[in-house]
């Protein structure tokens, strides 16, 4: 999965982006940011009616007392768009901030889910509490902010920001939700984009947030298993069933006895490349 956002910023329109080729699993961002005046809230509530992308639509809104239900109103109120898939969730500090969130939505009749970006100390610290709150559909690490945050200087090294990636993953794998790995700012280094997202990809991360379509590609490269791995998971699974319907408990495949964490290995390669190509 690939999260590109907040791309009117940088002169990347939505026509645009939905022009690129091989966008794969894409969630598109439409931002209620917290330094867009009042007045310019608006228009978004229009956007959203007349926009039914082909990927995901999300539309990220502020805090529950914050701003958030202006934004809610002016997306959701009189006449809102059907178009939106789900809402991300900025500066998320615990698991009560996001079911605040749904009840908001709730009162507007919607009930989507929501993609909840840590980029605050409590935050990553609640990472558990807050991917385990029942409306959260993914968590996302905002590591610019993050390291603000906390005070942190952010290098091409990234080392400043390894244990919260690791905390996020691990979070959102013991809640069964996916985790969508922070930007990579610099667009125009393809070079150490296609690094960085192959790092969250080993890490665990499902996918990698991006800033310009032009990222979108690399970053699904980077999350789509090669040919190899694809040929092994499907041995794997195959070889799998045979057992099973042969009342096989322990099966080999090329020499490698597989158990169960294989099976598992398998069975996500298989996922990630169907998300990836659709088939």
């Amino acid at each position: 999965m690939v999260v590109v956002g907040q791309l009117e910023q940088r002169g990347v329109t939505i026509d645009r982006v939905r022009s690129e080729k091989d966008l794969g699993e894409v969630v598109l961002l439409v931002a209620c940011v917290f330094d867009v005046p009042e007045v310019s809230r608006v228009p978004v509530h229009r956007g959203v009616e007349i926009l039914d992308p082909d990927p995901e639509l999300c539309v990220r809104v502020n805090p529950v007392g914050d701003g958030g239900e202006r934004d809610v109103e002016a997306v959701f109120g009189d006449g809102a768009a059907t178009a939106i898939d789900s809402v991300m969730l900025p500066k998320v500090g615990s698991g009560a901030a996001v079911v605040d969130l749904a009840g908001l939505l709730a009162e507007h009749g919607q009930e989507l889910p929501v993609l909840a970006l840590l980029e605050t100390a409590d935050g990553v610290l609640d990472a558990e509490g807050i991917a385990s709150a029942g409306p959260t559909d993914a968590v996302l690490l905002g590591a610019e902010d993050l390291a603000a945050d906390v005070g942190a200087t952010r290098t091409r090294e990234g080392t400043e920001i390894l244990h919260a990636r690791e905390h996020t993953v691990l979070a959102a794998s013991s809640t069964g939700v996916d985790a969508i790995d922070t930007l990579y700012t610099d667009y125009e280094d393809d070079e150490g984009l296609a690094a960085d997202a192959a790092f969250g990809r080993d890490l665990g991360f499902d996918g990698k947030m991006a800033i310009h379509p032009g990222q979108v590609p690399i970053i699904n490269d980077a999350f789509t298993p090669d040919e190899a791995d694809v040929e092994w998971a499907r041995k794997v699974l195959a070889a799998r069933d045979e057992a099973a319907a042969s009342d096989v408990g322990v099966f080999a495949v090329d020499g490698e006895m597989i158990d169960a964490p294989l099976i598992a290995q398998a069975e996500d390669v298989v996922r990630r490349y169907e998300a990836a190509t659709g088939e």
